[in-house]
């Protein structure tokens, strides 16, 4: 089957220069174990649908140095800065992933607390294992944070990107979790370059289990705080560090700024009463180190001793560690860290929890805090540079560490009033509305129409949209549970036209169910109308026809009693639609014949013709082929009139069909 003809207005971005070992890639060149990808499926097909659940999972392709790597630059970052001590953990998981060893298990657990370094240490068990030639390629999937309005990321949009990761062009992919789950491993089956999947931060094994590669040389990766003990493998268990460890990353992290940077092993008495505050854990010994590298004159010693103070003034009564008694030192590191940030970097990060979503841009924060774009990049620099925010792949976006999080939220349960909290989430949640509706504006304009807008052309729109969708999903349930309903009305509806492009129906099902409830707890009538309308809409897309009829219905009767002409006859030329395609052609025939009153009554030309063209088709079902005739040569005059070539074209086709249908009925 051909794929689609590729949109002039829609492009990938060029691939930057990557300086990692292995370039991420996000497009798999052509060939087996598939059928060819076809052309312009790259920019048309499998992008325009899936890119926005690679992204949500932070997707990255990796191939062996010196692979060829086409492609979109990869939505997720992932670095092994300060991968130390971890020797024997790193041996145990290159015998574990040694395609040679057939008596190894397919499943490679690591089990271990938050900030112990368990990313770091995939990432790199990865990465050596592309260097020893033992996998044709390694695929990155982040579990962290990774859900939305329906909660967790399902198998199916799982099985989605890996089989995308895989070669799958989109027409091949079906619908089912289960049928996608036999194609996944019949395509592993097929391909003779060993693949390793590393799923980041699962936390639960219905999360992976369709994951699992079957028989083969095939490895699938976990990692996760928790033991899953139900995958049937045994973990590999990371530890926190050794003191001799510990002091040997912070050594290491200090001189990769300043070679000469002795403060570590000039002053091994502070070193080790750092390494013991810290526990051993990774992320407290990067915090640390960071705020070494930020101030050239504090001392270890000094250091200590303030971190010392800071273990007495949180485990004092009253202090709330959330359940996470294990993070204590990540505790205590994150917050004389915070305590030494200016005003403006702690507000900003005291408002970074309260934002919906995995991460964030930075142009967001800016809106968040109500401060420029430029004061907004300076205070999340200064965050990052103290291991307090981290960079994700794409440029200018942000996420918290979800250890670090659980502190921020307590400050920013703190300091919501002084912060202006609701009205800081107030300011973003319209950023977002706004800017979605400018987008979903943008999409419906024809390619070659001149705008004025925020976006320039569709492409820039679904790139914002894509790079934003899984923060705005998430907005959309934020509003709702926080009593922002004009929000939860409206978002899901400025959705609706980048759901269609990217077929992604559940959301759309879920978040215009949202924006109905919202628009009845509003008595917004009108609104009703309009979400029921969409609804239709995605119902008639996922093939429920029966349920899409009550939605169009029920849209059409509030139109009517709003006095919406125009929504009224949209609403009835779609009814016409559904119940022809499940073949109750009298109904549909009476549907389209009132679209067509009603909109030429309301003086919509355009709609009239579509209505019309509705109308012929259900005649023609009823071999009422003169009645048909007329109706689509009344749609071709007024399409031809508006100068919409491509419906003026349809209806001339379906001209052609019915007048060939009546002289053969002849």
């Amino acid at each position: 089957m051909p794929g689609p003809e590729p949109d002039p207005d829609v492009s990938p971005e060029p691939v930057p220069d990557n300086d990692n070992d292995f370039d991420p890639v996000v497009v798999r060149p052509p060939g087996d174990p598939v059928d060819p990808v076809p052309r312009g499926w790259r920019t048309a097909g499998i992008s325009e649908t899936f890119y926005p659940i690679l992204a949500s999972l932070g997707l990255q392709v990796f191939f062996p140095s010196g692979a060829p790597a086409p492609g979109w630059p990869a939505p997720w970052s992932v670095t092994t800065v300060g991968l130390v001590g971890r020797d024997v953990e790193l041996a145990e998981l290159a015998t574990l992933l040694d395609p040679g060893n057939t008596a190894g298990p397919g499943i490679v657990p690591i089990a271990g607390i938050g900030g112990v370094g368990k990313t770091v240490l995939a990432v790199e068990a990865g990465r050596a294992a592309l260097r020893h030639g033992w996998f044709g390629k390694a695929v990155f999937l982040s579990f962290a944070g990774r859900g939305g309005i329906r909660g967790a990321v399902s198998p199916g949009e799982v099985l989605d990107a890996m089989l995308w990761a895989l070669g799958v062009p989109g027409e091949h992919i079906p619908a089912g979790a289960e049928e996608r789950a036999v194609l996944y491993r019949s395509v592993l089956a097929r391909t003779d370059d060993p693949v390793l999947v590393i799923a980041d931060d699962v936390s639960s094994e219905a999360q992976v289990r369709s994951l699992l590669p079957g028989e083969g040389r095939h490895k699938l990766l976990v990692t996760s705080r928790d033991i899953l003990a139900g995958l049937d493998a045994r973990p590999v268990d990371v530890t926190v560090l050794d003191r001799n460890a510990s002091i040997a990353l912070l050594d290491a992290a200090l001189r990769a700024d300043r070679p000469g940077d002795d403060r570590i092993s000039g002053e091994l008495d502070a070193a080790r009463r750092l390494a013991e505050t810290c526990g051993g854990l990774p992320l407290a010994l990067q915090i640390t180190a960071a705020m070494l590298k930020a101030s050239p004159d504090l001392g270890a010693r000094s250091l200590a001793k303030e971190l010392s103070a800071g273990h007495q003034r949180l485990r004092q009564p009253g202090h709330d560690h959330r359940g996470e008694a294990l993070a204590l030192p990540v505790t205590v590191a994150c917050d004389v860290s915070y305590r030494k940030l200016a005003e403006g970097s702690a507000r900003v990060f005291r408002l970074l929890c309260a934002i919906p979503g995995p991460d964030v841009s930075t142009a967001a924060v800016a809106v968040l805090a109500e401060m420029p774009v430029a004061s907004a990049q300076m205070a999340l620099e200064g965050l990052f540079g103290a291991h307090l925010v981290e960079a994700v792949g794409a440029i200018g976006r942000w996420r918290v560490h979800h250890m670090l999080r659980l502190y921020a939220e307590r400050l920013s349960d703190e300091h919501a009033d002084t912060d202006e909290r609701e009205r800081a989430l107030d300011r973003l949640l319209g950023h977002y509305l706004a800017t979605t509706e400018a987008a979903g504006d943008r999409l419906r304009l024809r390619q070659d129409s001149a705008t004025s807008g925020q976006f320039a052309s569709a492409a820039d729109a679904l790139a914002w949209l894509d790079a934003e969708y899984a923060v705005i999903l998430a907005a959309v349930g934020m509003a709702a549970n926080t009593g922002r309903d004009q929000i939860a009305r409206r978002l899901p509806l400025a959705l609706a036209e980048y759901f269609m492009r990217r077929q992604l129906f559940d959301d759309w099902l879920t978040s215009v169910t949202i924006s109905i409830d919202a628009a009845r707890r509003l008595s917004d009538r009108h609104g009703e109308g309009v979400a029921l309308d969409s609804l239709s809409s995605a119902l008639v897309a996922v093939h429920r026809f029966e349920e899409a009829v009550i939605a169009c219905r029920d849209a059409a009767v509030i139109f009517g009693e709003t006095r919406d002409r125009h929504g009224q006859g949209a609403s009835l030329t779609g009814l016409a639609g559904v119940l022809r395609a499940i073949g109750s052609f009298d109904e549909a025939i009476k549907a389209a014949g009132d679209a067509v009153a009603v909109l030429r009554d309301a003086g919509d030309r355009h709609g009239e013709g579509v209505a019309l063209d509705g109308l012929g088709l259900a005649l023609v079902a009823v071999h009422r082929f003169e009645e048909a005739v007329t109706a689509h040569k009344e749609a071709a005059v007024i399409f031809g009139e508006a100068g919409d070539q491509l419906r003026e074209a349809m209806a001339l086709e379906n001209l052609e069909a019915a007048s060939d249908a009546q002289q053969a009925w002849d």
